[in-house]
């Protein structure tokens, strides 16, 4: 199987994934958890939790997935593993599928996503350590991608409900939309958080799904180049360095003389 195979079998099967998750009128259909009494406790809107939450809820529409196009599906060893999830064809190829996600800030925009590391296995791409394997190994690197909407008139998180009182419970996100796309294509040339060593993605949603990022159209060996060898303040000072050699795509451009 092509990359250009995969991505576009994986693209056309979540294409139905928000149907699945959500009601009629675009609700989240998970409501709470529920104990062996029948009690519903509400779900907190902080993002990790529902993030999580839909993951395992689309695990076995993957694992469909795999099945229906005779793909081996490997989930990450830990939490911390790249990729969360690796499909691997008949002739051993391998294609990474990370899932992210973030919450619409406004009609046009997210929040941001961390698309990965940008050092330890992505500049030593033989490296196994937190990848299930090497990064060069992989045809593919791809994201799957959801975007939601916060729920602003969630429910009393300190209230639990009765099964009868299901309709009652108002869902902490809404709106939900899925994307697949090469992570190359929807990164920006900012990190994605904080001090974290991660890829930053670009935030417009019509870019996300269309994968316009910034080195979409410079290519993925551009991509690859700026961000192994992209250095943080305190990474060029480790390095013995007065600076970083550039901090966004037009003095990389400078740098490697591409102007």
């Amino acid at each position: 199987m092509t990359k250009k195979e995969f991505i576009s079998q994986l693209r056309n099967e979540v294409s139905n994934f928000a149907s699945f998750v959500s009601t009629s009128d675009g609700q989240w259909v998970v409501k709470g958890f529920i104990d062996v009494y029948k009690n519903i406790y509400t779900i907190s809107a902080d993002t990790k939790v529902i993030s999580k939450i839909i993951e395992l809820y689309i695990f076995p529409l993957l694992f469909k997935f795999a099945q229906d196009n005779s793909l081996q599906l490997k989930l990450t060893k830990e939490q911390n593993f790249y990729p969360h999830i690796t499909f691997i064809d008949n002739d051993g190829h391998k294609f990474a599928v990370d899932l992210k996600s973030s919450y619409r800030t406004s009609s046009t925009r997210i929040r941001g996503m961390t698309l990965g590391a940008f050092t330890g296995y992505f500049r030593n791409r033989e490296s196994t350590k937190n990848i299930t394997y090497p990064y060069s190994s992989y045809q593919a690197h791809v994201v799957l991608g959801m975007i939601y909407s916060e729920n602003r008139q969630n429910s009393d998180e300190c209230k639990s409900y009765y099964i009868d009182e299901l309709d009652d419970i108002l869902s902490v996100a809404k709106d939900i939309t899925f994307f697949v796309q090469e992570k190359w294509k929807i990164a920006t040339d900012r990190p994605g958080s904080g001090n974290t060593k991660n890829i930053g993605s670009v935030s417009l949603i019509e870019d996300l799904i269309d994968g316009a990022g910034p080195f979409s159209k410079l290519g993925e060996e551009v991509f690859d180049d700026y961000w192994m060898n992209y250095l943080t303040p305190d990474m060029a000072k480790k390095a013995e360095l007065a600076q970083p050699y550039y901090s966004n795509l037009e003095s990389y451009k400078k740098f490697r003389n591409l102007l």
